[in-house]
């Protein structure tokens, strides 16, 4: 798993893409790696994402609440098919923002 701060981002905003697996095996990294993240704003691409697992969505969740409770806000985009399933399945897609681009997701946060 590697997440690499993107572009778009700025002091308020942080876009950041996910390479990789979001599994068992790696959401520790992941929440260590984002929750310290103070930007009111986080926007985390799921695009380079190749498998997403229960232990991955429970991560997305985790970083969700912690952000809410923060005052932050927190969005998905760029999901894969198989992201998009595995969060349907969960019936989290009306919990959790999710948009269709970054873009949209920055238009959506400003």
């Amino acid at each position: 798993m590697r997440l690499e701060k993107q572009a778009e981002s700025n002091g308020d905003q942080v876009v950041m893409r996910l390479e990789g697996k979001l599994s068992l095996e790696t959401v520790h990294n992941f929440i260590q790696t984002l929750r310290p993240e103070s930007a009111a704003k986080l926007i985390l691409d799921l695009g380079g994402v190749s498998f997403l697992d229960s232990a991955g969505v429970g991560a997305l969740v985790q970083l969700f609440v912690y952000r809410r409770n923060q005052g932050q806000t927190f969005a998905l985009t760029g999901l894969t098919k198989q992201s998009s399933a595995v969060i349907q399945v969960a019936g989290l897609s009306k919990f959790l923002p999710i948009h269709g681009s970054v873009t949209e997701a920055l238009a959506q946060h400003a």
